[in-house]
């Protein structure tokens, strides 16, 4: 089983509502191989929400608030449906702050990408669990 970001699978989470489906993706939902999961959801955020940054080791808006207890929370539940499901290969959306492998936004809110991975991510490799970008897949 593939974890696969909600959003690359159609499902409109994104933090500004919409979504980024990938028709591929999409397909692999539909025929039962991959599962489409949203940490930010998980954690309980709001659909649409205020975009969010990394920054120092803290997860804020751009006005200033604190989520970072909703990430790792949505993390970790993220995390142990991907155990559950028994995945090896997690495909997510690139430069989030959740799902971003590899590269992630520099917490300055100006679009300057940085070398990093969302705590999803992060999580899912402590796991074992391969992790691609959508453009990687």
């Amino acid at each position: 089983m593939i974890v696969v970001s909600a959003c690359l699978a159609g499902v409109e989470c994104r933090y500004n509502g919409q979504n980024f489906a990938i028709p591929e993706i999409v397909e692999l939902v539909k025929k039962g191989q991959a599962i489409p999961i949203c940490p930010e959801v998980l954690g309980k955020l709001s659909t649409p929400r205020p975009s969010v940054e990394q920054c120092k080791g803290k997860f804020l808006t751009q006005s200033g608030d604190d989520v970072t207890a909703e990430f790792l929370t949505g993390a970790r539940v993220a995390t142990e449906i991907a155990k559950l499901v028994g995945s090896k290969k997690a495909i997510l959306k690139s430069k989030s702050p959740s799902c971003g492998c590899g590269m992630i936004y520099d917490g300055t809110f100006t679009g300057k990408l940085i070398n990093g991975d969302g705590v999803f991510c992060k999580f899912l490799k402590e796991e074992n669990i391969q992790v691609f970008t959508e453009d990687e897949r």
